[in-house]
């Protein structure tokens, strides 16, 4: 689950069909997520006398810590629609567009700079972990390397220019 986060590109999920203890943990790992309409997700070890602690971790970061900790306890089910409300995906599509969904979300990021996703994705969960003075001095520090980078300042100056970015 570590590698998933310490992967220089993000990591999306897919998910059809029913997603439930480590795939759910699976799922709330990714960076992103993209469902078809009729997944379905849950927690439900505790029905079987389990409580899912090793996807309580990834569960809790990504949803709120009273909607996690009700998937937790009830071990109840939530269709792909709730998931997208809760924050446990991004994207709910129809099961036939799946591929295209993911397909779409891939190519939005890979029109980025990979070094400018590489290393706001760090930045993201290094802060996360951090107490808020600690997080606003990383990540200054990381937007001053960041202006230092030639993608940054190709951005800045198409934008000056007018025109789309021509990244490397």
């Amino acid at each position: 689950m570590l590698s998933l986060r310490r992967l220089p590109i993000p990591v999306i999920a897919r998910v059809h069909g029913i997603a439930t203890a480590a795939g759910c943990q699976l799922v709330a790992q990714c960076d992103l997520a993209v469902a078809a309409r009729d997944a379905r997700f849950a927690v439900s070890g505790v029905n079987l006398g389990l409580f899912c602690s090793t996807p309580a971790v990834p569960l809790s970061r990504n949803v709120p810590q009273k909607q996690a900790f009700e998937m937790l306890v009830t071990g109840d089910f939530i269709d792909a629609a709730e998931a997208r409300e809760r924050g446990l995906v991004n994207r709910v599509v129809e099961p036939d567009a799946l591929d295209a969904g993911i397909e779409a979300l891939a190519a939005e990021i890979l029109g980025k700079p990979r070094a400018t996703i590489a290393l706001g994705k760090e930045l993201f969960y290094r802060q996360s972990e951090l107490g808020l003075p600690a997080a606003y001095e990383a990540a200054n520090h990381t937007i001053a390397c960041n202006m230092m980078d030639p993608a940054a300042l190709e951005g800045v100056q198409a934008f000056i220019e007018k025109r789309a970015p021509r990244w490397e």
